[in-house]
């Protein structure tokens, strides 16, 4: 299977601690549950143009919930999804994180 770097890179995270992150050169991506470190890496300096250092990857787990608003029956679970921390070089930063 064949990834592109849009396909790899799928959307930047926004919160609280990856904006603060941000500041310190670490941004954070949702990627492709196939892709690996290196092909991030690869796919975030190709749509970017900036130097990778490292990048950590963390694969979160389905969870359980419940709906409903008397804590029904009715059951489902959240999906599982990938996150991958990217760590620039020095003095590099992402312009897109910069203006949320």
């Amino acid at each position: 299977m064949s990834l592109t770097a849009h396909d790899i890179v799928i959307h930047p995270v926004i919160s609280e601690k990856s904006m603060d992150e941000a500041q310190r050169g670490k941004y954070t991506f949702s990627v492709h549950k196939d892709a690996n470190k290196v092909q991030i890496a690869a796919a975030v300096e190709e749509l970017f143009k900036v130097q990778v250092l490292a990048v950590n990857v963390l694969t979160t787990q389905a969870k359980e919930k419940r709906g409903g608003m008397r804590r029904s029956r009715l059951s489902g679970h959240t999906t599982p999804w990938r996150k991958a921390v990217v760590t620039l070089a020095p003095g590099q930063k992402i312009e897109f994180f910069e203006a949320v």
